[in-house]
């Protein structure tokens, strides 16, 4: 992400001055490396900056916050990007984290205060671009997508780790679209393969992969457009959709589908 090129303030430049802004921004390591990712990362800035949102972002004093280690079993790695990341947070004090990454989202909600994080209001995006909708601060031009159907894909960590389902399919009624529900949704959706740390190993011995049944679910409903909130998420699905020869169904984030719409 080209930060200059955005105007995205940085935290430890503002704290030089003074300042102390209303949003921390926490990117997220898919939402800094990963070049799908970072396509999220650039809209919801774009969104950010546009409604004059005073936020701002860790930059290199970011770092994982160890979630994949945990998952993976090692709590050793685990407490120490944890320990690294609480000394930084503890510093700024920003009242509110915004994440686009459930997995950041609810190992900061979670488990960042048990180690000792100072207590913040923990919010990932959907539940954040509900609230500016919600408070009038932001307006969705819902014609872009008209006539469209759109699906919703509930991440397991936004979902049924913290039972957040209204505020993404409350976003998406500012679209002038169709909703249809999968199969398998809100507390029974069905996981992308990519939790628990799978995103980064072999797969195990079985007959199906689980991104495929997830796509096959999504085929099911006719969608012209599957709605994720997650960066893994998001990569899961698009590979099941090519590996049905399925290109021409677009898989987007929630702040994709608000930039496009107001053609941010």
């Amino acid at each position: 992400m080209d930060n200059k090129k955005l105007n995205v303030p940085i935290m430890a430049d503002l704290h030089a001055e003074g300042k102390k802004p209303e949003v921390l921004f926490w990117v997220g390591c898919a939402g800094s490396f990963d070049q799908r990712a970072q396509k999220i990362t650039v809209a919801f800035c774009k969104i950010l900056n546009e409604l004059n949102i005073n936020y701002a972002i860790l930059g290199k004093e970011e770092s994982c916050t160890g979630d994949p280690a945990r998952r993976a079993g090692n709590e050793f790695a685990f407490q120490m990007k944890a320990q690294e990341n609480i000394m930084v947070l503890n510093t700024y004090e920003v009242s509110r984290i915004v994440t686009t990454c459930p997995h950041c989202f609810n190992i900061l909600k979670n488990e960042y205060p048990k180690i000792g994080m100072y207590d913040a209001q923990v919010m990932h995006h959907s539940q954040y671009l509900q609230q500016l909708i919600d408070d009038g601060q932001l307006k969705v031009d819902g014609g872009a997508f008209q006539g469209k159907t759109i699906t919703y894909h509930d991440s397991c960590y936004l979902g049924r780790a913290n039972e957040v389902y209204n505020a993404p399919r409350n976003v998406l009624k500012e679209l002038d679209t169709n909703l249809a529900e999968m199969a398998e949704n809100k507390s029974r959706g069905l996981c992308c393969g990519a939790g628990g740390a799978q995103m980064f190993k072999e797969d195990e011995k079985g007959d199906r992969r689980i991104n495929s049944a997830r796509t096959d679910q999504v085929l099911d409903t006719k969608a012209n457009i599957v709605a994720a909130n997650c960066p893994f998420c998001i990569t899961m699905l698009q590979d099941g959709l090519k590996e049905r020869e399925k290109q021409d169904v677009m898989v987007l984030d929630l702040s994709e589908l608000i930039v496009q719409s107001n053609k941010l």
